[in-house]
């Protein structure tokens, strides 16, 4: 039976900074009108932490029944490592989602934005079909895609949209950055595991184009982001560019995934672009909000 702190660990701690930071920066959009309600703000984090743990789990438990996770070189895996019984996970799976319907049910009432749940509809099925079902797009190569929808463009747009009643160009720009980032995460996942997904018939993007083209897309998604700041400054002044703040966190996961790290070497770099996108997204919300 699985202690607590691997349930800890299967909820993939590193991987949270893709929802904290999307929250971030639409509450420092809606701090730029002088709009933040703070009930909201956290209504929303709770929302995309709760989806965020809850496709982990997903993907712990789709992944351990088809067998893709018994030979794995990154986190804890509940499933494929014997530490969970499948049902256990895919309830704590469930559970997580629970959480994030009803805080996000909460949102809809506050704002009587009812075309909100047709996005939480969505984005619990992004969530579950990611490994999940009989043809989960996780394992055709549109993870990426998903993330980039899911964990970027919702999450900031909806955080800044339940704040300021409004949806805006600026907010969309601002969550190519944060999108970017967490695709970045993504990448370097799936190109840790490009040896054990190929065996399993797991069609990520990175077993699609292969190492080399990974590790190029890796670095192109961290310019896309940087790019965002500047391209914020007609619309929110330039303190925006405080965003650059977070530069300096840039050239080490850059450095190993350009000389070549792979396997168990990738995981500082799944951690540093955890913490990258946690610093960018605190560094984007300051500016913004200022």
């Amino acid at each position: 039976m699985a202690t607590t702190r691997e349930w800890i660990q299967g909820a993939r701690p590193r991987t949270l900074p893709a929802a904290i930071a999307p929250v971030l920066v639409g509450t420092g959009i809606a701090q730029h009108f002088d709009l933040v309600n703070v009930g909201r703000a956290l209504l929303a984090l709770v929302v995309a932490l709760a989806l965020q743990a809850g496709v982990n789990y997903a993907n712990d438990y789709s992944d351990g029944i088809r067998g893709t996770d018994k030979v794995r070189v990154g986190p804890v895996r509940l499933v494929g490592q014997g530490l969970a019984k499948p049902h256990q996970v895919k309830r704590a799976a469930f559970l997580m989602f629970f959480v994030a319907m009803a805080s996000g049910l909460a949102l809809v009432l506050l704002t009587q934005t009812w075309w909100l749940l047709l996005v939480g509809a969505a984005s619990i099925a992004a969530a579950w079909f990611y490994t999940g079902g009989s043809r989960p797009y996780g394992y055709a190569g549109f993870g990426e895609l998903f993330v980039f929808v899911f964990f970027g463009i919702v999450p900031v747009m909806g955080t800044a949209y339940v704040q300021t009643m409004e949806i805006t160009l600026a907010a969309f720009i601002a969550s190519v950055g944060v999108g970017a980032l967490a695709c970045s995460i993504l990448i370097t996942n799936n190109l840790r595991d490009i040896p054990g997904d190929t065996e399993h018939n797991k069609r990520t993007l990175a077993v699609r184009i292969g190492d080399q083209n990974t590790r190029k897309l890796y670095v192109g998604s961290l310019i896309i982001a940087f790019m965002v700041p500047a391209a914020l400054v007609i619309p929110y002044g330039l303190w925006v560019l405080v965003g650059y703040a977070a530069l300096p966190w840039v050239f080490l996961p850059i450095k190993l995934v350009r000389r070549g790290s792979s396997g168990p070497a990738l995981i500082p770099v799944l951690k540093a672009t955890g913490n990258l996108l946690l610093i960018y997204g605190v560094a984007l919300a300051v500016g913004l909000s200022l």
